[in-house]
């Protein structure tokens, strides 16, 4: 049965679950810390552009921050700066997910549903969006037949979400990071719709892992583990 392999209490103290965690922490609230930066910068210099031109401008920093963040840490932690990505080889899963949620988000934007998108909507976009940003994470880092050059994934990944950004960035934010929503809402009070930003992203993360390697994994191929052994999944 496929399953998450969640660890032992034990390894919580160990030096390289601590450095994993550390890593985590740190270059997680960057990217929330930047990609709200980035969200006030782009809006106040759009002016009279337009949310077009905003929003472009916001995922364009979405994009480089995910590149080059998901690259530095890729080493240390793994580089998720993700609650929904899977978790790796490289470090324990769900360690200090709310402590590095918490201390990202001390900026005013909030993701919000878009007039017209309900409850269920905003899910299913999310879910979506963090499915396809999840099956470009199995295909360009985790599977190792990928054709994709050692390195170039976090930027392939980076790009992901910055396509992303600019298709649902004016539906739902274009989340696909439960980090990414927790840390603002909490910092400002609101959470009008959160759970959308938690259930969407945690939903089609699993199944976008899950789906990869039934799809596209022979569980037999010699070339080495598959997507799931690779992210702790059994």
């Amino acid at each position: 049965m496929t399953k998450l392999e969640l660890g032992h209490r034990g390894e919580a103290w160990e030096p390289g679950c601590l450095r994993a965690v550390a890593g985590e922490l740190l270059f997680t609230f960057l990217f929330v810390f930047i990609g709200v930066a980035s969200t006030i910068t782009a809006g106040k210099a759009a002016g009279g552009a337009g949310e077009a031109a905003a929003v472009t401008a916001a995922a364009m920093a979405q994009a480089l921050v995910v590149a080059v963040l998901a690259t530095a840490g890729f080493h240390v932690s793994g580089g998720h700066l993700n609650p929904a990505s899977p978790p790796s080889s490289r470090a324990p899963p769900w360690r200090c997910l709310l402590l590095r949620c918490l201390t990202g988000g001390s900026a005013t934007p909030v993701h919000a549903l878009a007039d017209g998108v309900g409850p269920v909507q905003g899910v299913a976009a999310e879910a979506v969006f963090t499915f396809t940003l999840l099956l470009v994470i199995c295909a360009t880092i985790l599977d190792p037949r990928r054709a994709a050059q050692p390195g170039t994934g976090p930027l392939l990944t980076g790009l992901l979400v910055g396509a992303n950004t600019v298709a649902g960035g004016a539906l739902t934010g274009a989340s696909m990071n439960p980090a990414r929503s927790f840390g603002p809402a909490l910092a400002t009070g609101e959470w009008a719709h959160h759970w959308v930003y938690w259930v969407g992203p945690l939903a089609g993360g699993p199944l976008a892992v899950v789906a990869y390697e039934l799809l596209f994994m022979d569980v037999e191929d010699a070339g080495g583990a598959h997507p799931a052994a690779a992210a702790g999944v059994k």
